[in-house]
């Protein structure tokens, strides 16, 4: 077995060692808090998701670090223009991210630190790189400590880019700064700011760079070595290069592997708050089955980009039912068999070397609705050893992609009160056409299921009794 996966840095698939045989230290950039999550967000959350399931069917015991950016110009500037404080500002936010990760089934993180609780790693490491020479105080301004672009040769390793090419920094205000690529460490506070959203440090009153808190983060949860960085493609440069910098310019190893998620389109356009067609995760989630979103969501290869259209929500509809479809027929027919949980329920051949490959989601599907028509196959002809088989392959793969129907996260929305009710009603009439079926009434036996049918309800007639469910 051998997990192989893309690395940004490299530019190259890479087989993946890691650092300590059988743990996996993964750090993921996670949200800035200043607003309502959008389902790009989403995505992201869901890509690190999949690749901490399939770590862990490998048999990795995986720590998963997703930080929250909880202090940053855009929470300070957003919650100036309200009664509302900045840090409560950011909490509510944080729970709406909380909200979303949840509904989609994502596991929670090992660690979910916020900035605002490391502020002391942070300056430790702003304190080493004044020391080696890559970061100064800037004269004359107090506060402000910058990171020294100049003097790091390897600036730009992970984007491939010469520091001539590169456009200035737009994080700080450049009052004190010696080169307008150099970026902020520390921040200085400046007037009209609020008192709470300033520390003491050595270099004046202020508050973190955005860039050092993800290095202070992952150095304090995972050491100053461990395997993945992840995150959005769009935080490749400036976030990520200059995390990645500054780390390593302080005397930290830093991450072996980098990885990067694709972004979400809306009709082929990227989502933008000038263009008006950000979604919400809140909207998004009212559109269909959570569990259809995480299907939709995950199904594309995570370093593509998911485009969505009108029509994308139905057609993962669609490609789910036939998976719990067939999942209800199998529990059905082989409960009371020698098959009902018979099988250690590993995943096939096929379907691990997908996810194996850089975790190939859409071939590691492919495989799965083969299964499922293999199976259906095998009921439709009483093979019920084919039938059982292809059952245990695939509960193993709708858990390992977190989209078994039977899971606990999956069961609020078939309790509802208008699903029972319906389940009322429709048992009714089923009892009514058997017995019409008994007593030789066929004519009104066939009027009941036409009834049905013209409801969108669908009977199936099997040994083990009828059964219905709703059409797709």
């Amino acid at each position: 077995m051998t997990i192989r996966l893309y690395d940004s840095r490299a530019q190259s698939l890479v087989d993946f060692a890691p650092l300590v045989a059988g743990r996996v230290g993964l750090y993921v950039c996670g949200p800035t808090v200043q607003s309502s999550p959008h389902i790009g967000h989403l995505r992201s959350a869901l890509v690190y998701d999949l690749w901490r399931r399939w770590f862990t069917y490998r048999g990795l015991d995986v720590t998963l670090v997703r930080n929250v950016t909880d202090i940053d110009d855009k929470i300070l500037n957003l919650a100036s223009e309200t009664t509302e404080e900045w840090w409560a500002r950011a909490y509510r936010y944080e729970l709406e991210f909380t909200a979303g990760y949840h509904a989609l089934g994502i596991l929670p993180p090992t660690y979910e630190p916020r900035a605002t609780a490391s502020v002391t790693e942070m300056q430790e490491i702003i304190g080493r790189l004044i020391d080696n020479g890559h970061a100064y105080a800037a004269p004359d301004v107090s506060g402000d400590v910058y990171f020294d672009t100049q003097s790091w040769p390897d600036y730009g390793e992970l984007t491939h880019q010469k520091l001539d090419d590169m456009a200035s920094a737009t994080d700080a205000d450049p009052r004190g700064k010696r080169d307008p690529r150099d970026f902020a460490l520390w921040k200085g506070t400046k007037e009209g700011e609020p008192s709470s959203a300033s520390w003491a440090s050595p270099w004046g009153a202020g508050r973190p760079g955005w860039h050092i808190e993800c290095s202070a983060m992952s150095r304090r949860y995972l050491g100053s070595a461990f395997d993945i960085h992840g995150g959005g493609l769009d935080l490749r440069f400036p976030h990520h290069e200059n995390e990645l910098a500054q780390s390593t310019a302080a005397g930290d190893a830093f991450a072996t592997h980098w990885v990067h998620n694709g972004l979400v389109n809306i009709d082929g356009q990227k989502m933008s708050k000038s263009l008006g067609n950000s979604i919400f995760a809140s909207e998004f989630l009212a559109l269909a089955r959570p569990v259809v979103i995480r299907y939709y969501l995950g199904a594309a290869h995570y370093r593509s980009t998911v485009d969505y259209h009108d029509g994308s929500l139905d057609e993962a509809e669609a490609a789910l039912d036939r998976i719990e479809t067939f999942l209800e027929r199998a529990q059905r027919r082989l409960s009371d068999t020698r098959f009902a949980g018979v099988g250690a329920r590993d995943v096939p051949t096929a379907f691990a070397e997908a996810m194996d490959d850089d975790l190939n989601v859409p071939q590691a599907l492919a495989v799965l609705h083969d299964t499922v028509r293999r199976g259906n196959a095998g009921l439709d002809d009483d093979d019920l050893d084919t039938a059982a088989r292809e059952w245990q392959h695939t509960l193993a793969m709708v858990a390992v992609l977190g989209i078994d129907p039977a899971s606990p996260e999956w069961r609020g929305s078939d309790d509802s009160s208008a699903h029972t009710a319906l389940a009322t009603l429709v048992e009714k009439l089923i009892e009514a056409r058997q017995s019409a079926r008994e007593a030789k009434d066929f004519t009104n036996a066939d009027r009941i299921r036409a009834d049905l049918a013209a409801a969108g309800i669908t009977i199936e007639d099997s040994s083990t009794g009828s059964h219905w469910s709703l059409e797709q």
